[in-house]
């Protein structure tokens, strides 16, 4: 092998290991590496092309991908090839995005994609944790220009102690999981769920995740000192014209300041903003226009932001007339739609979300099944984002990446009070309606009411704020409850969500360098002002549980039987299951668990519901040894008389059974249909037959002297 390989490891506390190498395989990207710990391995790449792109972002991919065969799995399906990703996938891409984006130059636009593969599964490693520190790797190998290495480490606690990457297992016992996200100086993303911790708890979980990310950086660092850092590459920078940057502000400064002063509504405050655009381009000739008119209005957003910006800085101010801490009007509604099995609105401002509950069985439960983990959730949520919540038209082109984050963060906001022994699977789906600022958290809180319109009985309800800030390097503002103008030109989208008693769920992007702790308490503690505030809305509306389901939903029993009758109660060909559930409008389910059967009947008619218990109970009947039974005559025998426990479990009363007396005439003591009293003797010892006596419960005659 002509090339050198270079590798470099990372010991975590418990002593477990991370290597880093690079130089054996895909040479021909900008920066490979293979990350490696336990017998995970993930390899990762960066490749960023030589001619701009003529749009005016960078135009970056991160594509993150488990491979089945890294498992020793085949993909489920007909189609036996990995396509498109699961959500857990795009949820560990949006992870990897959101810290490296910030840190490529405002001004670099050349297409730069870069792929993470999982190559070999270990199941006591959650690969996603280490897809961070992949990606920060292979571009500090590169010579793309990026600001400086980060890392992301995913943070437990088990009894009391924080742990690095802990593994699936070990996360069931953990009261925490948050995934951290940073520079050697700063963090710049948070991620994760809690059982209802503190805020204090929370920002100790972060900082020991941050020193563990330090440690990787130094690692990097070393790797690449090693290899030798390559020199960045020449790129065509924007053009600058400071000239006609202070021509723009002059013009339009001030006017955006009055604007933004006003508080408006958001369809007025677009409007007199455009207009002051549009008197800024006529301000300018055809042949300027011609020249700069990209630049032009590029320094028109970028004299607004900072009018916005200073208007909070300086008079705690915002677009829409508030106060940093003040949370836009709320009004909420339960029991909106008359054939839900659940249903509720939730508007905060010009931001509104309608959320739906439907109520299944087993068989409607969401089904994991991805080469690092397979599973089901009972529990789960959708979040959907039309355009038209927006006021705009665009193609429909499938669930977005957005749309997958949001609700997977709403869905861990609510699975922490999700009943354990709920009987029902159960979907939650959010129709945002209208979106100014944060329908994740409208999600959050329209899912709760929905849910205790359903009858669900979730522990506690949640609630959920988006926090932002504004922050010049020396002046700073914490906003609660921010607008979608507020998420764009401000410095941090903090969301959190709890119950009364504590956090749990998160999602942090700050957009700036060096957010000191002190800022994040004052958000952790400003956010959980505002998220009792809005929890109070919601309980005002709906304060527990509804005590049942909705007459129109369906009822859920479980029954449990032994093994041995599970297929008495499918029947041949499923035709005893089958005609249940045409007779009486259920649906019902088995599943084999642990040799016993989990019998699910599901219906709205509980008449019907007790009729297919009644029906299980008497295919699964077994008499016991010594109880007394109620027995129907089904036939009359000159030996005895043939009597039935249940429709289907007959056993003989033997003539000699009947009484005390010699019985001649078996009529004489009983008829058909006659319902008489026996008591089950087990199986005799001579006939190896179930034997049952009717005498022995009457009282035995004297004998004569």
């Amino acid at each position: 092998m002509n090339t050198k390989i270079y590798k470099k490891e990372i010991s975590l506390p418990d002593g477990r290991v991370i290597s880093i190498e690079t130089g054996k395989l895909a040479k021909q990207a900008d920066g490979s590496a293979v990350i490696q710990m336990g017998n995970a391995m993930l390899l990762a790449t960066v490749v960023s092309a030589r001619k701009a792109s003529p749009v005016d972002f960078l135009p970056l991919t991160v594509d993150y991908r488990e491979k089945f065969a890294a498992a020793g799995k085949f993909p489920g399906g007909f189609f036996k090839r990995e396509a498109r990703p699961s959500n857990e996938e795009i949820l560990t891409m949006r992870l990897v995005d959101r810290v490296l984006r910030p840190l490529f130059p405002k001004d670099y636009h050349y297409e730069t994609q870069v792929m993470i593969q999982l190559m070999s599964h270990d199941e006591n490693v959650m690969p996603d944790s280490l897809a961070g520190l992949a990606a920060s790797t292979v571009i500090q190998l590169s010579d793309i220009p990026f600001e400086y290495p980060i890392s992301e480490v995913r943070v437990g606690r088990i009894n009391g102690d924080f742990i690095i990457n802990p593994s699936r297992s070990q996360l069931e016992d953990s009261d925490i999981d948050i995934m951290v996200g940073a520079s050697y100086d700063s963090v710049s993303m948070v991620e994760g769920e809690f059982d209802e911790i503190s805020e204090e708890e929370m920002t100790s979980a972060i900082k020991f995740g941050h020193e563990a990310i330090k440690l990787q950086i130094d690692v990097q660092n070393d790797l690449v000192n090693e290899v030798g850092k390559k020199d960045i590459r020449e790129y065509d920078h924007s053009i600058e014209n400071n000239e006609l940057l202070d021509k723009v502000h002059n013009h339009c400064y001030e006017s955006c300041y009055e604007i933004a002063k006003k508080g408006l509504g958001k369809k007025q405050r677009s409007e007199e903003f455009s207009n002051v655009k549009e008197n800024l381009l006529e301000s300018f000739s055809e042949e300027e226009l011609e020249e700069n008119e990209s630049l032009i209005l590029s320094y028109f957003y970028k004299v607004e932001k900072e009018a916005i910006r200073e208007l909070v800085l300086s008079e705690g101010i915002r677009l829409d007339g508030r106060k940093t801490t003040d949370i836009r009007p709320i009004w909420c509604e339960v029991d909106y739609l008359p054939s839900t099995h659940g249903s509720s609105i939730f508007t905060r401002g010009e931001t509104q979300a309608l959320a739906t509950v439907t109520l299944g069985t087993s068989r409607d439960a969401n089904i994991i099944d991805s080469p690092t983990h397979q599973g089901e959730e009972n529990f789960y949520l959708h979040y959907n984002f039309p355009p038209f919540s927006t006021g705009e038209a665009r193609p429909l082109r499938g669930t977005s990446r957005r749309e997958i984050g949001h609700g997977n963060l709403a869905q861990r906001a609510l699975s922490k009070v999700f009943p354990k022994d709920c009987p029902y699977t159960v979907r939650v789906v959010s129709e945002v309606l209208e979106s100014n600022g944060s329908s994740s958290m409208a999600t959050v809180c329209s899912g709760t009411m929905a849910l205790m319109d359903a009858g669900v009985k979730i522990s506690k309800p949640v609630s959920g704020i988006a926090m932002g800030l504004i922050s010049d390097g020396e002046r700073y503002s914490v906003l609660s409850d921010i607008l979608g103008d507020e998420d764009h030109l401000g410095d941090m989208d903090f969301k959190v969500t709890g119950t009364s008693d504590g956090i749990t769920a998160c999602q942090m992007d700050i957009k700036i360098k060096g957010l000191s702790y002190e800022i994040l308490v004052k958000a952790l503690e400003q956010a959980r002002v505002g998220r009792l505030e809005i929890l109070n809305e919601l309980t005002n509306t709906i304060e527990q549980p509804a005590d049942s389901v909705k007459p129109h939903a369906p009822k859920m029993v479980k029954v449990v039987i032994d093994g041995d009758y599970i297929g008495a109660v499918i029947g041949p060909g499923g035709k005893v299951i089958q005609e249940m559930q045409k007779e009486t409008g259920t649906t019902i389910v088995i599943e084999e668990e642990d040799e016993k059967g989990i019998i699910e009947i599901l219906g709205t008619n509980q008449e019907m519901i007790d009729t297919v218990i009644q029906k299980i109970d008497d295919i699964t009947f077994k008499p016991e040894y010594g109880k007394e039974y109620d027995v129907k005559v089904v036939k009359i025998l000159e030996f005895g008389a043939v009597v039935e426990f249940r429709p289907g479990k007959e056993v003989l009363l033997h003539v000699s059974e009947i009484a005390w007396e010699r019985v001649e005439k078996v009529e004489k003591y009983l008829n058909l249909g006659d319902i008489t009293r026996v008591k089950y003797m087990g199986i005799d010892s001579r006939t190896r037959k179930q034997k049952v006596s009717r005498k022995i419960l009457l009282e035995r005659p004297k004998k004569k002297e």
